[in-house]
């Protein structure tokens, strides 16, 4: 599954590691994605991965959580 986040397709972001001698190689920023259990548009409960800042902001509608039977 892609590092990208369901909601505003934030993804892994580039640049350079530098050493304390200078010395420069490439690495990436990941995003704090988490998966969430949501309820998307039409009423259908997804588990979609999403980033922290989306889940703060309240960008997302979380699922209610199922509720087990107790007699099965």
């Amino acid at each position: 599954m892609a590092r990208i986040c369901y909601v505003c397709g934030k993804g892994p972001s580039t640049g350079n590691k530098v050493s304390h001698a200078n010395n420069k190689s490439r690495r990436r920023w990941l995003p704090n994605l988490q998966t969430a259990r949501i309820l998307d548009d039409e009423g259908n409960r997804r588990r979609v991965r999403v980033c922290t800042s989306c889940i703060s902001a309240g960008k997302i509608r979380k699922a209610p959580a199922v509720k087990k039977s107790e007699g099965a």
